[in-house]
């Protein structure tokens, strides 16, 4: 299919275990809410578009009928469907933002979680609106990448993140198109596909320690780049931050609190 092999859908090959390992999981409201705003209790389809490796495609487990997660990167939907095997209801298929192959009219609720930054916005807007039914809901949700954890902690993270932005650029890592996500309402609007638009925000709580955000670092494809251009951990900057880490949070599991700008749009 057309636009398979672009720069954005590649970068994210190899790591797919990795990724579901450490990246956060669809906030448990999300469900709920959507199915309140399409007002059904159980929706007889739900699509997830650029699904990754199903975080956000298993919260809707036994809750809908039947889950489409749509993924073009072969890596992640592999890893999306070992890790939701024996999940009823639950499939994966190729497709990208403006052209999943669902049907007209086909979903109650359509997905987009942490990647809709990577899509061309109008044409994937019209394909949103031809997939939904009238009165199906679209929802963009992307997550705050450092979670709620404590300051310093925050600080050095962010730290860590300037300078593999640096080093992305002393290396030539190449920048794919980004939509810049403060915009995804405005646009949304702009489109004209949907009759009713509102910006919520919502957490989920989770677990870990040093190597949890560690590895949410090591999740950025930017940084697989890095690492694939023969750079250590070292220079990146991560031994410097796990050792900020390790001081302030300890060896245990500390309370993770990942903040989320939830996008909702009925047609």
């Amino acid at each position: 299919m057309d636009g398979f092999d672009t720069p954005g859908i590649a970068r994210f090959t190899g790591f797919g275990r990795h990724y579901d390992a450490f990246r956060p999981a669809a906030p448990a409201a999300i469900p709920e809410l959507l199915c309140r705003y399409a007002r059904t209790p159980l929706p007889g389809m739900v699509a997830d578009l650029g699904c990754g490796t199903g975080l956000s495609t298993r919260v809707w487990a036994s809750r809908a009928r039947r889950v489409v997660g749509v993924e073009p990167n072969d890596d992640m939907r592999a890893q999306a469907e070992r890790a939701s095997a024996g999940l009823p209801g639950i499939s994966f298929r190729p497709g990208i933002s403006t052209a999943t192959g669902l049907p007209d009219g086909c979903a109650d609720i359509l997905t987009c979680s942490q990647c809709l930054h990577w899509m061309d916005p109008f044409p994937t807007f019209a394909e949103i609106a031809r997939v939904l039914r009238p009165g199906g809901v679209f929802c963009a949700y992307d997550y705050d990448l450092a979670p709620a954890v404590d300051w310093e902690v925050e600080e050095a993270f962010a730290r860590l993140r300037e300078r593999i932005k640096e080093l992305e650029r002393m290396h030539g890592v190449e920048r794919t198109q980004k939509w810049d996500k403060a915009g995804h309402l405005d646009r949304m609007a702009e489109s004209g596909h949907f009759r009713f638009l509102r910006e919520v925000r919502l957490h989920s709580l989770e677990s870990g320690g040093p190597e949890r955000l560690a590895g949410l670092v090591l999740s950025l494809s930017g940084v697989r780049a890095l690492l694939a251009r023969g750079l250590g951990e070292a220079d990146l900057g991560l031994d410097e931050f796990r050792a900020v880490a390790a001081r302030v949070l300890g060896p245990g599991a500390t309370p993770l609190v990942f903040g989320y700008t939830v996008r909702i749009a009925v047609k």
